[in-house]
């Protein structure tokens, strides 16, 4: 599975890039607007520390005004990936993109049939947000097994980017099911790595070691 970063901070970006697992990024304006900064900008500085997909959402609610931002997006880097909500016309615009070759993730996915049109506009990524989901009591793993499970029986190349995830488990619990990729925040990331068990093990053999290099030297 895929492992992207949900942010707009480079300095979060250029930590997790250099533990090697960062296979993209994702953003969003809300993440965008914490920033302060040109967005423009911030696309091309990620786009340059990340080779994987870089996902920057575009902000009109119209389809020909997605796809005047589109333009100017997918000009900053060849690695740019343009986010488009499940509107009809952000499917309208997705399915000029794809035409046209760009990739493109289509957001705020929160059902399987919802999923499908998007994976009929012909979209790179679908994002089904299983946390938001959670929140409203909806089981948010379900839908994105549900929804990997339609694309595997109809053969759609569209992949599941599972996105809203909140935890350790929900990210190996989106693997499980079949989702090609997950996009999550840089404290997830933290907490999939460290394990108290692993830190009393690497305390124990560096002590083993240095009474070892004691002995060695008495």
């Amino acid at each position: 599975m895929k492992l992207f970063l949900d942010t707009a901070n480079l300095a979060e970006i250029t930590e997790i890039n250099r533990w090697g697992v960062l296979d993209g990024v994702t953003t969003n304006p809300s993440l965008a607007a914490k920033e302060k900064r040109d967005f423009a900008d911030m696309i091309r500085e990620i786009c340059a520390e990340v080779d994987g997909d870089v996902s920057a959402e575009v902000v009109a609610t119209d389809t020909d005004g997605m796809l005047r931002e589109a333009s100017e997006l997918a000009a900053i880097a060849d690695n740019v990936v343009i986010k488009l909500p499940l509107t009809p016309d952000g499917l309208g615009a997705c399915r000029k993109l794809t035409d046209e070759g760009v990739k493109t993730n289509v957001t705020l996915c929160f059902s399987a049939t919802q999923a499908i049109l998007a994976a009929g506009a012909g979209a790179t990524y679908v994002s089904p947000f299983a946390g938001r989901l959670d929140d409203i009591a909806n089981d948010g793993i379900a839908l994105i097994a549900e929804i990997a499970d339609i694309f595997r029986v109809q053969g759609y190349t569209t992949e599941v980017l599972a996105a809203s995830l909140r935890s350790p488990q929900h990210v190996a619990q989106a693997a499980a099911v079949g989702a090609q990729a997950a996009t999550l925040p840089s404290k997830v990331f933290e907490q999939m790595v460290h394990h108290p068990l692993t830190d009393a093990g690497l305390e124990r053999f560096l002590a083993d070691w240095e009474t070892y290099q004691a002995a060695l030297e008495a």
